[in-house]
């Protein structure tokens, strides 16, 4: 199919061009509006125990969360009388607005302390917004220039859940329009020093402009069906587009190969069309297995129950779809209208006639670093393995303490107005009101009936460490003993066969005493069946729904990644080892994000705020991606050895060869895509999106100089035969099914052996090399 698709677009590369262009001229206008489409939140599972208590707090009870706050500073202290009045003035503003409801202020409910901050200088104005996160972000740049700033006395900052929902909205993309600004310069920077020619540089960031705007088209489709995180737009666009140039730059550098091969005469069209062919059955055929590879660990984020991870999921298998497309579509298209151009204005040529050196011979290219490298390794490869191995351990071993949270305004920078409010709650308000948790119990009959059960239930609540105070409709308590009788202020804490008990704790929702405190609360004995909801239990449920679903997305990836590699290499052995090679390399990359974002090493460096634990969906993404792209290279560098395996029937010289022709192809691929992940660091203002991109800044450096260059060669050395070894059974169903970017053998035999391959002087030869 790819031979006759490739035949296809060298005949009439202009026709394929017009289409191309057609595609862009209609996506365009079509996927441009979807970043007002995309939204917030997503981080817990819908069905949840503290999701169904907090539809049931706004079914019985009309009470929803307080996802507005305005922040009030008084010149003085907020109990002066003109701060009272000009406070009580806002407060009744606020509520007049429509669409807001369940507005109260420090001043409207009788000078409530939690509402006050220690000094006095702060007074909370809180409220809810109505109509869903994405109308209701909607309403906050309105409010801002209606309410923030100077108000009579008094100075207003906006805050809650829903400004920083339009804060993170907008910090996102302005960080995806600077790192795309950033990145395309640098990018170019490296094709040139990769290619040496102005024009073949320039061909992969022409390819990846159809994969941008078609990822758009995509993203704006799947909007009409289903929600999709404003993040997947940012993760998506990078992935796709360090994907996208790393495969144009396989499909060139084998297109250069196939010249070279064939005389290496540019300037003949049939020589030219036969190379594009070339190139797209061989490497084009891997670039298709590849993305199938990232597409199914991609797919593995559906299976969790959160908006969030499974919108990344689609919109990531979409991405890589276009990235596939463009890579054996556009680029040789792009290489067929180019022709005899493709190496115009070489500045390497210039380089080499400046300084008298001629271009490299291909047996030189063919005993160059990388094959030193492997048979080095190989000569060493169980201290090697082992030395290697330990080191990655030990880089993983910060992750054993790892600690998690949902993310919260502290993700945002600290310009944001929802993080300055935040800071001024956390560092200024005693009372953790924001943090409150509650016990919905619903069907217990007339709650005045059950005033007594409620009052017991609430003593008992009252006594778990971690517990400040419980307020239920038979009245406050605190350690066991009521402090407050029932009254006006607690009767609304009942609804006709309902009851909700307010918990406010004395420790940090987002800690091990937090959620020991959830697990405590679920466990005590209640009167009836309750359900609990608060910021703390969403965190345990969503750890729970990650944790239930963990075994089913790794057997998965687990299964289908082996059953892909071994319809490439016809190996039991080598998917094996690439699943276990994966996993050191990424235990790495998860110490080192503890280690940084976590504990908080290096991160005044990366501009990022430590909050003491990690984002819960961040290492499954990461794991998910990482996994993914580490396949990437595994298939292309697998793809090279096998095919010299076939050739010369030596397994040491296989290895080593084939790292020589692909170690440099990958290493530049791998700086390619880091620096699209650098540059996401650098330029991301949002933690969450400075985290991921340094652990896949990390992840790829492990992969590559670790895995690839080190375990890898010592391991296929250890193993020897073993490597292509499988079963008759298994060995007929690749012989079927199979896949390869070599063209297959007809004969039935054995591979030819190259006598001289098993006697090189630097690697002696073995049983089962």
């Amino acid at each position: 199919m790819l031979d006759r698709l490739a035949r296809a677009i060298v005949r009439r590369p202009r026709a394929f061009l017009i289409a191309v262009l057609g595609f862009m001229l209609i996506a365009g206008p079509l996927g441009g509006p979807v970043v007002g489409k995309l939204v917030n939140g997503g981080f817990e599972d819908p069905k949840s125990e503290s999701s169904l208590a907090k539809q049931a707090l706004d079914q019985h009870f009309g009470v929803k969360d307080s996802n507005l706050v305005l922040l009030v500073r008084a010149p003085g202290s907020v109990d002066s009388g003109t701060a009272a009045e000009d406070g009580a003035a806002l407060t009744r503003r606020l509520a007049a607005e429509p669409g807001i409801s369940q507005v109260g202020s420090y001043w409207s409910q009788g000078r409530d302390q939690r509402l006050r901050s220690e000094d006095s200088r702060y007074a909370m104005v809180i409220g809810h917004i109505g109509g869903g996160e994405n109308a209701a972000a909607d309403r906050v740049e309105g409010l801002r220039k209606e309410f923030a700033g100077r108000q009579g006395s008094l100075e207003v900052k906006l805050g809650g859940s829903t400004a920083m929902g339009f804060d993170t909205d907008h910090t996102v993309q302005k960080d995806l329009q600077r790192m795309e600004a950033i990145a395309f310069p640098v990018l170019f920077v490296i094709l040139l020093l990769v290619f040496g020619s102005l024009v073949s540089a320039l061909l992969p960031l022409l390819m990846v402009l159809p994969l941008l705007v078609g990822t758009l088209l995509m993203l704006r489709t799947i909007t009409l069906f289903t929600d999709v995180s404003v993040f997947a737009l940012n993760v998506t666009t990078i992935i796709g587009l360090g994907i996208a140039i790393d495969y144009s730059l396989f499909i060139v550098t084998r297109y250069r190969e196939e010249i070279r091969d064939r005389g290496g005469d540019l300037t003949d069209k049939q020589v030219r069309s036969e190379a594009i062919v070339a190139a797209v059955r061989t490497a084009g055929r891997t670039v298709v297995f590849s993305a199938v590879t990232v597409m199914l660990s991609m797919a593995a984020l559906a299976l969790f129950p959160l908006l969030f991870l499974r919108s990344i999921a689609v919109a990531g298998i979409g991405v890589m779809l276009f990235a596939a497309l463009a890579a054996t579509i556009v680029m040789p298209m792009l290489l067929a209208l180019f022709g005899s151009k493709i190496d115009s204005l070489d500045l390497r040529k210039g380089v080499r006639r400046l300084f008298g050196r001629p271009p490299r011979p291909r047996a030189e290219l063919e005993r160059g670093v990388w094959h030193r490298l492997a048979t080095f390794v190989m000569r060493f490869a169980a201290p090697v393995a082992v030395v290697a191995t330990a080191a990655l351990l030990l880089l993983g071993a910060p992750f054993l303490g790892a600690k998690y949270s949902l993310p919260d305004d502290r993700q945002l920078p600290k310009t944001a107005q929802s993080r300055q409010v935040g800071d001024i709650i956390r560092e200024d308000f005693v009372s953790r009101e924001a943090d409150v948790i509650a016990i919905v119990a619903t069907g217990i009959g007339d709650p005045k009936q059950q005033s007594a059960a409620i009052g017991g239930y609430a003593e008992r609540i009252s006594k778990l460490d971690g517990v400040e105070s419980v307020a239920s409709s038979a009245g406050v308590f605190a350690h066991g003993a009521r402090v407050a009788p029932a009254g006006p202020a607690t009767a609304s804490l009942a609804a006709k066969s309902a009851t909700y008990l307010r918990v406010s704790p004395d420790v940090e929702p987002f800690s091990a005493a937090g959620e020991r405190l959830v697990h405590d609360i679920r466990g005590a004995d209640s009167p009836w069946p309750v359900r609990v909801a608060g910021g703390g239990p969403a965190l345990v449920d969503t750890l729970d729904a990650l944790g239930d679903r963990m075994p089913m997305v790794l057997g998965f990836m687990m299964l289908s990644t082996f059953v892909l590699l071994f319809l490439f290499t016809g190996s039991l052995l080598l998917p094996l080892k690439a699943l276990v090679l994966n996993a050191l390399s990424l235990s790495a990359t998860f110490g080192a994000v503890v280690w940084i974002f976590q504990e908080g090493h290096l991160a005044g460096a990366l501009d990022a705020t430590v909050t003491g634990s990690l984002i819960a969906l961040t290492p499954i993404l990461m794991f998910c991606l990482m996994f993914g792209l580490s396949m990437d290279y595994e298939v292309f560098m697998l793809s090279r050895i096998k095919e010299e395996y076939e050739r010369t029937g030596d397994n040491t010289a296989a290895v080593a060869r084939g790292l020589e022709l692909t170690g440099r192809l990958v290493t530049a691929a791998a700086l390619l895509l880091g620096m699209v992940m650098v540059v996401s660091l650098f330029t991301a203002q949002i933690t969450f999106q400075k985290m991921l991109g340094l652990g896949l800044t990390v992840a790829l450096v492990v992969d590559t100089l670790v895995v690839r260059g080190l375990l890898l060669p010592a391991f296929m050395r250890l193993a020897g035969s073993a490597n292509w070894w499988a079963p008759g059974p298994l060995r007929r169903v690749h012989r079927r099914f199979g896949l390869s970017e070599a063209p297959k053998r007809t004969g039935h035999g054995p591979p030819a052996k190259a006598p001289s391959a098993a006697k090189e002087p630097d690697v002696p030869a073995t049983a089962g090399s």
